[in-house]
């Protein structure tokens, strides 16, 4: 039979209300008290079943996500998943409030964690900008008792609780292999596209991508990187203005959104003149490309499985257990024209 609270207070001498204020980290216990305790149920074997303590005391969690609003598929589909998960909330004892920001505007972003936290939630979920007034903010966070995780990209430091996310200098190198291994015999420079390189993930790609081609690939010429901010006629013009200045472009790495603009640019070349392109996340437009061979590979992260993992990871947090690490590794999908879900 599993120890209970009772056997507890029993075996250290204690009343049901110590216990009860040592097991939920309350202040009122002296230390020897709070030892004596903690020696019981260490020697008893006890396992403080959280989820039935909550319920009794009706608990609700309370998390807030902070998203980039733009035209992003990705995002579009990120935000998707959190509205589900917001909408069966109540039924799992939580409420998760979304706040929207401008895409790459810290300013934004640094007001809406600073009011995330006046509300006083038990954690925040948001899609960060590595930029120091953001860890600053987000630091506040964890010093208020607010568990934080970051959201597809991540931050320097240790200014959060958890990252849900891909290894995204895992991700560029695997797209540097692809690039080189799918350009051999082919001349020409590649170009790599960010969205914005104020972002950590999109630099880690970019700093994968470049480690691979310098080692494995030396001999090819990679252009400057250009950002065309997740904007499909940004991106769009930025590969027109590439392929105008290199009539031998052979490759782009796309390692942001704004993938349309891409596509279209590279639908109007003639077969024989297209560019291998790899490009990130599995949306009904690249699977499109991938089809009709526009594209040639797309690295893709499940952004239902980022979502649930950041909700576990703050759940556990306000409940000071532990997570599955395993359960919360983000894998990197390769998926090329024939091997579409």
């Amino acid at each position: 039979m599993k120890p209970t609270v009772h056997d507890i207070a029993a075996h250290a001498g204690v009343s049901l209300a110590t216990v009860d204020r040592v097991l939920n980290g309350r202040a009122g216990v002296r230390e020897v008290t709070r030892l004596r305790v903690e020696e019981a149920v260490t020697a008893l074997g006890f396992v403080r079943d959280v989820a039935a303590a909550n319920l009794a005391k009706g608990r609700v969690y309370t998390f807030t996500f902070i998203l980039p609003a733009n035209d992003n598929s990705f995002m579009i589909g990120l935000r998707a998943e959190v509205e589900q998960a917001a909408r069966r909330a109540s039924g799992e004892r939580m409420a998760i409030r979304i706040v929207d920001v401008p895409a790459f505007d810290t300013g934004a972003l640094v007001a809406a964690l600073e009011d995330a936290q006046a509300g006083m939630p038990d954690g925040v979920a948001f899609v960060a900008i590595d930029a120091a007034e953001v860890r600053a903010a987000a630091e506040n966070l964890l010093a208020a008792g607010i568990a934080v995780v970051t959201l597809v990209s991540d931050l320097g430091g240790t200014a959060r609780t958890h990252y849900a996310g891909i290894d995204n200098i895992a991700a560029g190198r695997t797209a540097g292999m692809l690039t080189g291994r799918f350009l051999s015999g082919r001349a020409g420079p590649v170009l790599p596209l960010a969205g914005s390189l104020m972002v950590r993930d999109h630099r880690e790609r970019l700093q994968g991508f470049s480690a691979v081609m310098t080692e494995r690939f030396p001999e090819r010429a990679i252009l400057a990187p250009v950002e065309g901010r997740d904007d499909p006629a940004t991106a769009e013009r930025m590969v027109e203005e590439a392929l105008a200045a290199h009539g031998d472009l052979c490759g782009i790495y796309s390692f942001g959104a704004g993938n349309r603009g891409l596509i279209r640019a590279i639908e109007r070349l003639p077969t024989q003149m297209r560019p291998v392109v790899i490009l990130h996340e599995l949306t009904d437009v690249t699977r499109l490309a991938l089809v009709a061979d526009l594209i040639d590979a797309v690295l893709n992260q499940d952004a239902g499985h980022e979502v649930r993992s950041a909700i576990r990871v703050l759940k556990a947090a306000a409940d000071g257990s532990k997570v599955v690490e395993a359960q919360e590794r983000i894998r990197i999908d390769i998926f090329l024209k024939d091997n579409l879900p």
